[in-house]
């Protein structure tokens, strides 16, 4: 069945195929207009209606002319590109590229060996993928010397509970005196976890900027450790860390509270570690490992 559109299109087929020019007639307009007499033309102008009038009618008939045929045209161009669209058009896409098998495939896959002790065809021919060999890796740490007490070469240490430290709070001591100047420091203290052990804050006299303190809980204690910054140095003098924390009330017995110092002076590496008296004690505890 043919739609309204279908008729309108195929009569505008026809009008177009139909249509001829009258050329002899477009001619003989134009002869017309080029034989007419020079002052004849003017006195038709000066006749005519005021210019700006006259000029605004011309525009007015141009732009509607032009209108009509542009109407005309799109009409027209829609009706034939409506043949020559296919009812249900697809969109051409192009096919993706194949990816080259060298970029994409893995290395072939070696056959396990036989169990039973056979050959196999692929067992002589070489491997193209080598297996690599593992980068050994070169190990810059060295090892910290051992402490065996207190004093170690121009270091000296020195553990104990401050006076001020009282039934729900206590700060532990370490001081340290040294007669070089340090070029590598450390200092380690531990509080063992007697019950309600804390951190409650640390210091020490030496300057803060010189030092990097970490505060941890670990196996069971509570460790203090500063590290001296690369770059900076420990002058001769002496110098103490204290490590401030709270615990259950009553006094804390600080055998198993220990310390350990690590240090180089003149490019010579040196330790000392020591533990602590329990408070009220005028003796020290013997001294154990850290």
């Amino acid at each position: 069945m043919r739609t309204p559109h279908d008729e309108l299109r195929a009569g505008l087929h026809e009008a177009a195929e139909a249509y001829e020019p009258d050329r002899a007639r477009i001619l003989a307009r134009v002869e017309r207009g080029m034989a007419a007499d020079p002052e004849e033309k003017r006195s038709r102008r000066r006749a005519s209606r005021p210019p700006l009038l006259a000029w605004a009618r011309v525009a007015g008939a141009t732009a509607a002319v032009s209108g009509i045929l542009a109407m005309g045209g799109y009409a027209l161009a829609s009706v034939v590109k409506s043949d020559e669209t296919p009812a249900d058009p697809t969109v051409s896409v192009s096919p993706l590229p194949t990816p080259s098998p060298d970029a994409t495939s893995r290395a072939p896959v070696q056959p396990a060996p036989d169990p039973s002790g056979g050959g196999n065809a692929q067992d002589d021919e070489p491997s193209s993928t080598p297996t690599p060999t593992p980068t050994p890796k070169a190990s810059n740490t060295v090892a910290a010397p051992v402490a065996k007490g207190t004093e170690d070469g121009p270091l000296w240490s020195d553990g104990s509970i401050d006076p001020h430290s009282n039934d729900f709070w206590a700060q532990s001591n370490v001081t340290i005196k040294t007669s070089e100047q340090l070029t590598e420091f450390t200092v380690e203290l531990k509080i063992a976890e007697t019950g309600g052990v804390t951190s409650a804050g640390a210091w020490r006299s030496a300057p803060e900027d010189d030092f990097d303190l970490t505060v941890a809980e670990r196996d069971g204690f509570l460790v203090y450790t500063w590290v001296l910054k690369e770059g900076h140095t420990v002058w001769p003098g002496e110098w103490v860390f204290a490590g401030q924390y709270d615990h259950t009330r009553g006094g804390r017995d600080a055998k198993d509270d220990t310390y350990k110092v690590t240090a180089v002076a003149g490019g010579e590496q040196l330790a000392v570690k020591g533990d602590f008296a329990a408070q009220g004690s005028t003796e020290k505890s013997d001294e154990g490992d850290s």
